[in-house]
């Protein structure tokens, strides 16, 4: 049974879902006014690993990514870059999809845009104000009334009264309560507008979460998820919206990952401290940057550094030198075991840390079998542990064409033929015992980030 940290609770929960053998799933995607950072990439890793575990178990997944297309930052960067915003959200929208598919995530089922359901939030809104959850305030803003729901603040802890006191209200603001958000904002001129009863507008960013995840989901579902900054407001938010709309309870499960941390500061774009992930993959390989997410616990902090790069590097190469040279034979008799281990630490709230022990301990086992020469035994396990890293998305690649890629992405240094050839100079030398020959000619493939590995007679490199 799969036992999740349910966000709402704040306790392990079983996990199971309303209709047997399905499962529906929302995460609060990207707000496509810059490149995707780190922080977006724990985040978008974690849900496709959700996604990925919950299908292995056998369910019937629905997963839906939304994008936000519309809000008061992408009005903002557009005019800044004196462009049109339906051009700059759609180039932010092709850089997304282009870091998702460098990390290796499998696209959602549904990833619809916002501006693509302005009618279901215009229903959702109009909605609210039949049931007194929200009115129109004098400056034509529509507001949600946060006073007339019964337990705001239960997903983040947070208290009416408490909020209250800290709570600002702008000048030109008519709300009733400081606490109360708006749901849909006045034409500005300028500024993308749609027609509704209350005049023309836009959407208010919370409903519009509400608004795709029930029209594409219905009213109650499985889970939804996000990052820990989202509980407060946004995530608090949807709830009071969706569950004063619709009457139905919303969400069974809440999930939330933690923060990825710079000098122990969120990264944010707010905070400058970002990186963004295709500045990121410049400098390491996108499946070096998963397993720096995948090897922290979801919903622990991960502190971002050169360190942790270089640990998922050797972490992987450990991996690879280990498949090099087996040819994968499934026999799930003699690996079992390792499955049910893997399957043990990925049920008790997606614990991948102890997944990945597993790993390193099948490519242990394995690293045993190739040296007692059992082909049989190193074959198994070698399939063994492709298929569960494949789980975590991880071990795609061919080991041998992993082991010689350059150190880095796009670092120069020699071609595969010409390591080929030094190697072969090398065993030349070695066999005419010409050792100062050899050594030199190791040292300098040395030099070039070449790593030779002498066993039983024959020589093998990796890029080190």
């Amino acid at each position: 049974m799969l036992r999740i940290h349910d966000s709402l609770t704040r306790r392990e929960e079983d996990f199971a879902p309303l209709v047997a053998g399905r499962v529906r799933m929302y995460v609060c995607g990207i707000t496509v006014y810059d490149y995707c950072h780190v922080g977006h990439a724990r985040f978008l890793v974690v849900f496709d690993i959700v996604a990925r575990w919950l299908r292995h178990l056998g369910y019937d997944v629905t997963y839906v990514r939304n994008i936000t297309d519309i809000d008061d930052k992408i009005i903002r960067r557009a005019a800044e870059n004196g462009e049109p915003i339906e051009a700059l959200t759609e180039r932010f929208i092709t850089a997304m999809n282009e870091d998702c598919e460098a990390l290796g995530l499998l696209k959602p089922t549904h990833e619809p845009r916002a501006t693509e359901y302005i009618d279901d939030i215009v229903r959702m809104i109009g909605a609210l104000l039949d049931r007194g959850y929200a009115y129109r305030a004098t400056n034509g803003d529509v507001y949600y009334r946060v006073g007339a729901f019964e337990g705001y603040g239960k997903l983040s802890g947070k208290r009416i009264d408490e909020l209250r006191v800290g709570a600002r209200v702008e000048v030109e603001e008519a709300k009733e309560d400081p606490l109360d958000f708006v749901l849909w904002k006045a034409a500005k001129p300028g500024e993308p507008q749609w027609d509704s009863p209350w005049g023309p507008g836009r959407p208010g960013w919370h409903i519009e979460c509400s608004a795709m995840s029930t029209a594409l989901l219905g009213t109650h579902f499985d889970l939804h998820g996000g990052g820990m900054d989202l509980q407060f407001p946004h995530h608090e938010n949807e709830i009071a919206q969706s569950c004063a709309a619709t009457g139905a309870p919303f969400v069974e499960h809440w999930m939330h990952n933690g923060f990825v941390q710079v000098n122990q500061e969120k990264m944010s774009k707010s905070l400058g401290n970002f990186f963004t992930v295709r500045d990121v993959l410049k400098e390491v390989y996108p499946d070096e940057l998963r397993w720096f997410i995948v090897a922290s616990h979801y919903r622990s902090p991960l502190n971002y550094s050169d360190q942790e790069f270089t640990a998922a590097r050797a972490a992987l190469t450990r991996l690879y030198t280990a498949l090099r040279g087996v040819e994968p034979r499934r026999d799930d008799t003699a690996t079992r075991h390792y499955a049910e281990r893997f399957e043990a630490a990925m049920n008790a709230d997606l614990n991948t840390p102890e997944a990945i022990a597993v790993l390193f301990d099948i490519a242990r086992d394995l690293n045993r079998a190739k040296e007692a020469g059992d082909t049989t035994q190193a074959g198994a396990l070698a399939a063994r542990l492709k298929d569960l890293a494949g789980l975590l998305g991880l071990l795609g690649d061919e080991p041998e064409a992993w082991l010689k890629r350059p150190s880095r992405p796009g670092a120069g240094t020699l071609d595969d033929a010409a390591v080929a050839a030094l190697v072969a100079e090398r065993n030349a030398a070695r066999a005419s015992k010409d050792w100062k020959r050899a050594d030199a000619l190791r040292k300098q493939l040395a030099e070039q980030g070449i790593v030779l590995e002498d066993s039983a007679g024959t020589t093998t490199w990796r890029r080190g």
